[in-house]
């Protein structure tokens, strides 16, 4: 038995370890005021630590606005569910296509006569943002004082909260992820006939992985463990039930990386 416990401690601490940076964004991560998190991120990393033993995937607490200097120093060794055109210029990274999709949609309240036409035109609406989100609609510019300036928009740290002001009439329009709001609508189901949706998507989000120079792990061999995720269906399984599309191996290139500077 004890053998056994000191081949076991043994197999753990040979795994290399590997900072994934975390910051609040449900459903991908949700912090409580415990600060403890859930989400879809840390259901990922479980999967993939079970899925293999050379690297422990850890989630390291970081904010959306600061996760660019994090992995520039090396705090982190991965920012996830991110895309490279989102503000990384300057920074060295490797880039792996998760073969994940999800969409930005636009929200408004339910009223007479009201339509799809009425997402036609956002200028002279008030919008409820989130900060530090690069928007479609505004050539992806999230400076804050553009946003306000140009679009009337209130910027917050919250989907459920945009979408509360829209509710409201605080707000005429919000800008939520897909998954975001299906989320939001099972946990509120009586909002659901209150609110307007779009067919109109302002962007859709192909998530990658930046990872680091230098990081424990190369974005070969990440991509080889996010494609038996796919193959054995952990993907499916964890992202599925929140509407964010898991695309299937002959259309997905998550082999393919590259880098940026």
């Amino acid at each position: 038995m004890g053998a056994l416990c000191l081949l076991l401690a043994g197999s753990l601490g040979a795994a290399e370890v590997v900072h994934v940076g975390g910051a609040h964004f449900p459903p991908y991560v949700v912090k409580s005021d415990l600060l403890e998190s859930s989400g879809l991120l840390p259901q990922l990393l479980e999967a993939l630590n079970r899925e293999q033993a050379d690297f422990h995937f850890v989630m390291l607490p970081t904010a959306i606005a600061r996760r660019f200097s994090d992995l520039q120093r090396g705090r982190i060794d991965m920012a996830i569910f991110e895309n490279p055109d989102w503000g990384w210029q300057g920074i060295e990274f490797d880039a792996v296509d998760m073969g994940l999709e999800d969409a930005e949609l636009f929200v408004a309240r339910v009223e007479d006569r009201r339509g799809q036409e009425y997402f036609d035109q956002l200028l002279g609406k008030r919008l409820a943002l989130y900060r530090g989100y690069h928007y479609g609609f505004a050539d992806f510019n999230s400076d804050p004082d553009f946003l306000t300036e140009t679009y009337n928009a209130n910027l917050g740290h919250s989907h459920d909260s945009n979408l509360l002001m829209v509710l409201r009439g605080r707000a005429d329009i919000a800008l939520v992820t897909r998954s975001n709001l299906y989320d939001f609508l099972e946990r509120n189901v009586e909002h659901a006939r209150h609110l307007l949706v779009s067919e109109r998507i302002d962007q859709i989000y192909h998530h990658h992985a930046l990872i680091r120079p230098g990081a424990p792990i190369s974005a070969e061999r990440f991509a080889e463990l996010l494609a038996r995720l796919r193959d054995n269906g952990e993907l499916a399984r964890i992202f599925s039930p929140y509407r964010i599309t898991v695309i299937p191996a002959a259309a997905d290139s998550s082999a393919a990386q590259y880098g940026a500077d």
